[in-house]
């Protein structure tokens, strides 16, 4: 157990160069708390204790700030950074060594309830081996997140997400696809790389640019057509106006 906890405590002073030992680790940051409280509280849950398992996941949210519905399943090494705001729903699945920051959200799509009666059907997202989620992310429904994917900041993710690919934006887009070259190397806040732009701001720029291009083209056109002398039309003529008139 004591082995167990240190590779833990490890495996956050990797992903987190503010940490100074293992006891700082322990003790100070709200993430392990609200994991403890969540092993705890999942424990009662699964043997039927479900009012207490709540009341544990209760505690653990005031202590932490971060809220884990007491059903959700976690593996080995979550890594919840500054934690405050983050939010796993009941049928959330998340695999080993993930990462998440403050303010994420994996959510559900549909209730899933129907007259009181609870249905078995998964309705949170499931994160795989590895993820990255940065700060603020709302990964929404039943979708998968492969694994050692990256969600940027801010991202809202509505489907399935490939392996070893970051995605941002609103909904999430995939910037960097295939990263087989990154996969040994951390990325805070699951942020893409410098020359990966968000492929919606790429859009409005290209629009913009487009734009501008059509623009120019107008008032190249409005130029000529006041450089012409204006044709007199015949009803003009009829009425006095034209040179004559």
């Amino acid at each position: 157990m004591f082995a167990a906890a240190a590779r833990y405590l490890d495996s956050i002073i990797v992903r987190d160069p503010a940490a100074r030992s293992r006891l700082e680790v322990a003790l100070l940051y709200p993430g392990v708390r609200a994991l403890l409280f969540h092993r705890a509280a999942h424990a009662l849950w699964r043997s039927g204790f479900h009012f207490l398992g709540r009341l544990i996941s209760e505690l653990g949210k005031w202590l932490s700030g971060v809220e884990i519905h007491p059903a959700a399943s976690i593996g080995q090494n979550l890594f919840i950074d500054h934690g405050v705001g983050v939010v796993i729903g009941e049928t959330a699945v998340i695999e080993d060594d993930v990462t998440l920051y403050h303010g994420v959200t994996l959510g559900g799509i549909g209730v899933g309830i129907g007259g009181g009666v609870r249905t078995a059907q998964r309705r949170h997202p499931l994160i795989k081996q590895g993820v990255v989620i940065g700060a603020g992310a709302q990964v929404l429904g039943p979708i998968t997140v492969h694994a050692h994917a990256r969600v940027g900041a801010n991202a809202v993710v509505l489907k399935d997400v490939a392996e070893a690919t970051t995605v941002v934006g609103i909904p999430a887009q995939a910037v960097e696809a295939n990263a087989s070259a990154r996969l040994e190397s951390f990325a805070p806040y699951g942020a893409p790389s410098d020359d990966l732009p968000d492929p919606t701001a790429k859009a409005i720029c290209a629009l913009t640019a487009e734009v501008n291009a059509l623009k120019r083209r107008l008032d190249g056109v409005d130029a000529v057509a006041q450089t012409q002398p204006r044709e007199t039309t015949p009803f003009a003529k009829a009425a006095g106006g034209g040179p004559e008139g």
